[in-house]
């Protein structure tokens, strides 16, 4: 079969992972799988529609891969992902290029729909976006880059309904995948070269609860950590209400489990998480945190804020300064609030003016340069094993990430070395300098 395959994948890394998925049924399939999108029969993007921002740069790239059926060799162009899921219609309204759009709950019959379209048909799969994919396909995934790190999505969709977002009527409900098909996925990975595994979900910590009856993180963190060729297991996205004792316990006591944790909070003033329908309070949230604390020494958290919000005030923007200064988190992302049709939020009184958010984001991200630059100066003179990354051209400089840093959201370890060392290699260094996000060290023989 000589029909080859471009593929283009944008948004999250939970959408990376639908992409690999994707790729793995298109390459067992026999079709050929190209990176240059001029000689592409069939060009495959998946899109993000989470906020406005995601779905304008899928509507540039989806125009931009329609332009090679008129320069390249393009018969076809296939538009999957949140984005088809959440505007369907509009898609073969306005991007008339479109030959088919295929919702998150349908990539498994991505072949299928290859198939019609190269005969000129338009195909709209989108069905049930409860529908719970094959596991079977996940563990014959076909890794996008090479690297010796890789995201394992062990659920999918949401049952939080937060006013502001449009998950739930993107993704469905949370489902889990099972434990076993997750151990015989990630097996598969590192025996063909994965160092580290990034657990992720739209809320890891609530693993388990829909079809165990109860969170089973942490028992799927034990039987990963069996697996002989993993060095390090990861903890992405976990919602502060789902994350038990048990949880805890098992991040600080399996040694293959990162003392570090991404816990989305997005605010620290009790009025607005109340309007955003989180479930937790300041409080609560400030104990949370001090028992991480104080159960796993040296834990690295990593949360997410959303300025702007409907109805914030100044002071609840203060507030939330406040807990930010109180808890001086080691890493933290600043989101301004975007308004999105359908959700509960969009319809909130007292909007607030973009240059306002954007204004309190740059706040908020200066507060964090200050905290994060503190924080690393503590750790100079400090021994720590780190994950080589790579090696910086033509300059006999290494960078790494320490357990506390997550790929390519956090910052990352520079040291200088003669040796020829592999990336993926896990080696020790001493910490000597510090900036803003980055350290400097020297590497420890």
């Amino acid at each position: 079969m000589n029909i080859r395959i471009a593929f283009v994948s944008l948004g999250c890394d939970k959408n990376l992972v639908d992409s690999e998925v994707m790729l793995g049924i298109i390459d067992r399939e026999g079709y050929i799988i190209t990176n240059n999108e001029e000689e592409a029969d069939v060009i495959i993007v998946n899109t993000c529609g989470f906020i406005l921002d995601a779905t304008q740069e899928g509507v540039e790239n989806v125009i931009s891969a329609g332009e090679y059926k008129k320069t390249g060799r393009c018969k076809a162009l296939i538009v999957t992902g949140c984005m088809a899921q959440r505007y369907q219609n509009e898609i073969f309204d306005e991007l008339p290029e479109v030959d088919a759009v295929v919702g998150t709950g349908d990539f498994e019959k991505i072949v299928y729909v290859i198939k019609e379209v190269l005969e000129g048909k338009k195909v709209r799969m989108v069905t049930d976006i409860n529908h719970m994919i094959n596991e079977e396909l996940f563990e014959n995934r076909r890794l996008s880059a090479p690297g010796h790190s890789a995201y394992l999505k062990i659920a999918e969709g949401c049952d939080s309904h937060c006013t502001y977002c449009v998950i739930p009527s993107l993704r469905g409900r949370y489902r889990s995948r099972k434990i076993e098909s997750l151990v015989r996925e990630a097996a598969n990975l590192c025996r063909n070269g994965i160092k580290e595994l990034v657990l992720v979900a739209q809320d890891t910590a609530r693993y388990g609860i829909d079809i165990y009856g109860s969170y089973e993180l942490p028992k799927l963190l034990k039987e990963l950590s069996k697996i002989e060729e993993l060095e390090w297991i990861r903890l992405l996205y976990c919602y502060p209400e789902s994350i038990t004792g048990e949880l805890i316990e098992e991040i600080g006591e399996n040694p293959k489990v990162c003392n570090y944790l991404d816990m989305p909070l997005q605010s620290g003033d009790n009025t607005t998480l109340k309007h955003m329908g989180r479930k937790g309070t300041r409080e609560s949230l400030t104990e949370l945190i001090r028992k991480l604390r104080g159960k796993v020494p040296g834990i690295v958290l990593r949360t997410t804020f959303i300025t702007g919000f409907p109805g914030e005030s100044e002071e609840h923007f203060e507030n939330t300064l406040e807990f930010i200064k109180e808890m001086r988190f080691d890493k933290l992302g600043v989101f301004a609030y975007s308004p999105e049709e359908g959700t509960p939020a969009a319809k909130l009184p007292n909007q607030i003016d973009e240059e306002i958010k954007q204004l309190r984001k740059e706040k908020m991200l200066d507060l964090q340069k200050t905290i994060s630059a503190g924080l690393l100066a503590k750790k100079v003179g400090k021994t720590y094993k780190v994950m080589v990354e790579g090696k910086l051209a033509e300059e006999a400089v290494y960078c790494a990430r320490t357990y506390g840093d997550a790929a390519e959201i956090d910052g990352m370890v520079f040291f200088e070395s003669d040796e020829d060392i592999v990336a993926g290699e896990i080696r020790e260094i001493k910490v000597t300098g510090s900036s803003d996000y980055d350290l400097t060290g020297v590497l420890i023989d």
